[in-house]
């Protein structure tokens, strides 16, 4: 089973996990829509992996992050399109209310920043698997950033796109083939 994790003020039903179900099956993929506190998006994701054999974590710009932070606690591989990584200081400038997926409202705070501060990680387990996909074009996020934190991972940098990451279909067969190595892997006694 696949865990899809959205980004900021996003939803579990949208462009990327729709693909990901056409692909995978629409059985084989959760694809939650989470809190905006930070706290209460973990104690969900805790949630789903307890309660689900998930086999596959995909993550999006913030989800990416929250991907990040469960594979600290989690073997389980990890797929990060255009990932946040230090979010706590990117959404300084977001401060105040807004409005998210079907136009609920919700306020980052103080709080929300040092919670996501909580979970970062500074640097990575060299054992831990992921593969990250970045857009030369992320209007959002500086994809370098992204490309220094991940480095020594399997990492697809494409010239061009955008935040949303323009092309993902194209990345499904990669995708599937990449979990199914490192599902080989978990499986095969060291």
């Amino acid at each position: 089973m696949i865990l899809y994790i959205h980004g900021f003020g996003s939803c579990g039903l949208g462009r990327k996990s729709a693909a990901l179900r056409d692909h995978f099956g629409a059985d084989r993929v959760l694809m939650p829509d989470l809190p905006h506190e930070p706290r209460e998006v973990c104690a969900r994701l805790a949630s789903l992996l307890a309660e689900y054999p998930v086999e596959l974590l995909v993550g999006s710009s913030l989800g990416g992050y929250y991907a990040t932070w469960l594979k600290a606690r989690h073997d389980i591989p990890a797929v990060l399109i255009n990932p946040a990584i230090v979010p706590f200081l990117l959404l300084e400038d977001y401060l105040g209310e807004h409005r998210g997926c079907h136009d609920r409202p919700f306020e980052v705070t103080r709080r929300t920043l040092d919670e996501l501060h909580a979970l970062y990680r500074p640097e990575l387990g060299a054992h831990e698997r992921y593969l990250v996909l970045l857009q030369t074009g992320d209007e959002i996020l500086d994809y370098r950033q992204a490309a220094a934190y991940y480095a020594g991972k399997d990492l697809v940098i494409e010239p061009g796109g955008s935040h949303r990451f323009d092309n993902l279909s194209d990345h499904l067969p990669r995708i599937e083939a990449w979990a199914r190595l490192h599902e080989q892997d978990r499986q095969t006694p060291a």
